[in-house]
């Protein structure tokens, strides 16, 4: 059973109840819209972006947004690659699943490789989205993760899953 008890503007918060091993279980869920995240590597370089999280900090992140409703997630994540970055990935191959919050909240992460991509134009970024696009060198990106300077988990998932299993770390 779920009923919802609180609506903000952007997220509503549902009550969960159920009976588990005998004990009713009461769980307070936040509604997000789920994710298309796009790892673009290329040349022992990856694609990321420099976006003010405001209230936190400025953080360095894979391109990634939100899944509009009815929208595939492989379709997000072409528009969301064009429009964070500027660059038109040929492909997107499905990656990597997850939960980003899986005790509090219904929001997944689908994850992408952009294959064959080409810059062709610039961001065309929606209001309240403050970023910057950057090329790093990917062994300086997992030296940042490891030294706590990338906080951002959807990042630090994709990227770690990525080097490992196309063994690009030993």
């Amino acid at each position: 059973m779920k009923r919802k008890i609180l609506k903000s503007e952007k997220f509503p918060i549902y009550r969960y109840t159920t009976i588990i091993s005998g004990a009713k279980i009461s769980r307070d869920i936040v509604h997000r819209p789920d994710i298309a995240a796009i790892l673009a590597y290329k040349d022992g370089h990856i694609l990321v972006v420099s976006h003010n999280r405001f209230p936190n900090q400025t953080d360095i992140e894979i391109p990634s947004g939100n899944i509009e409703k009815g929208e595939k997630p492989i379709k997000t994540a072409f528009r969301e690659f064009r429009e964070e970055t500027g660059y038109v990935a040929k492909k997107m191959v499905p990656f990597l699943k997850f939960y980003t919050s899986i005790g509090y909240s219904t929001q997944t992460v689908n994850c992408f490789i952009a294959e064959e991509f080409e810059l062709t134009g610039k961001p065309k970024l929606d209001s309240g989205e403050f970023l910057t696009v950057k090329k790093l060198d990917f062994n300086k990106l997992l030296k940042m993760i490891l030294s706590g300077k990338i906080i951002d988990s959807i990042t630090i998932s994709a990227v770690l899953t990525y080097a490992l299993k196309k063994k690009l770390v030993h």
